[in-house]
């Protein structure tokens, strides 16, 4: 059922403590951890505790929570001090978009020039 944990999921893991992740902030609605092959120098992902498969979803099904991820992501951003410098915030939706786990993240990555289009 959306919402409900997975037991498949590597990210409900994370959530659950069943993986270790080095968090980075928690709130009572998001996790923030820093990935594990990181594409910049900050390059940290933030999570609902819920599932949903992707951003659009989460947005559909619970949008205060879709709010939530935004709203963390800006305070990541502010935490690892490059709100001042420029940032980005990623959701991959499906695996043509390079979406890996299906479990909603966006990804927030600064730290250096970030070229744009991407891919």
């Amino acid at each position: 059922m959306a919402g409900e944990p997975q037991s498949d999921c590597l990210f409900c893991k994370i959530v659950s403590g069943d993986i270790p992740a080095t968090i980075v902030r928690e709130s009572a609605t998001t996790v923030a951890f820093r990935d594990i092959n990181p594409q910049a120098p900050t390059h940290v992902l933030v999570i609902p505790k819920v599932h949903y498969p992707d951003a659009a979803s989460l947005a559909a099904a619970e949008p205060q929570i879709a709010a939530d991820v935004l709203t963390e992501a800006g305070a990541v951003a502010a935490y690892e001090k490059i709100d001042s410098t420029g940032y980005r915030v990623i959701f991959n939706t499906g695996s043509g978009a390079g979406q890996t786990v299906f479990h909603a993240h966006a990804h927030v990555l600064g730290g250096r020039g970030l070229q744009w289009p991407p891919g």
